[in-house]
């Protein structure tokens, strides 16, 4: 069983076809029962880390995402959310605490003269013989829309540059994190979401 889980501060509809177009059956859910049944799950988000973390917190489903054993793929904000903290905490100045699954904060972007968000796509380089990469051109372009971001990172398995480098992707034991949007990435999107289904 395929999961998303309804964080509720995502446009799921992309991402379900996305899924559903390799030829896989998938359900929107935050329900944690059916959440540690699925085989493989995928964490997305837009917005801010703070409306995701209220939305995540009123649904409880903060514990049942950490205890998560199966591979997770969190995208853009869901992949910033896997960290300790993030800057991205609308009016307040203070870091918001998001579900620390990966030591490390999500910051804001500095990228002048450039603006903010980094938008559209952006060349990735992987490391070698990542698994989620695989039979993907290197340094393949990818579709981001962020103003936050993890720099670089001892978890990262990808990197992009946009006035400075940050990772494109991490990864700790079952827990897979994306800050591009494969579902709007054409082929080398579909293929990475292929490749994280077949892991």
């Amino acid at each position: 069983m395929i999961v998303i889980i309804d964080t509720g501060c995502a446009n799921l509809a992309s991402l379900r076809f996305a899924i559903e177009r390799l030829g896989y059956k998938v359900c929107i859910s935050s329900d944690a029962k059916i959440l540690t049944q699925a085989s493989k799950l995928f964490l997305p988000g837009v917005g801010t880390a703070s409306e995701a973390m209220k939305n995540l917190t009123a649904k409880n489903l903060i514990a049942p995402i950490k205890a998560l054993t199966q591979p997770v793929l969190g995208i853009c904000l869901g992949m910033q959310l896997m960290m300790q903290c993030s800057e991205e905490n609308g009016s307040t100045s203070k870091p918001v605490k998001t579900l620390g699954i990966i030591k490390g904060a999500i910051k804001k972007m500095h990228v002048t003269p450039l603006r903010l968000p980094h938008m559209g796509w952006n060349k990735v380089h992987a490391r070698e013989n990542e698994a989620l990469f695989k039979n993907i051109p290197t340094d393949s372009y990818f579709y981001f829309v962020h103003s936050y971001a993890l720099g670089p990172h001892k978890n990262s398995r990808a990197n992009c540059e946009y006035g400075a480098t940050f990772s494109a992707t991490i990864q700790q034991n079952n827990f897979y994190g994306v800050q591009f949007h494969p579902e709007r990435s054409a082929s080398v999107g579909s293929q990475l979401i292929k490749n994280f289904l077949e892991l």
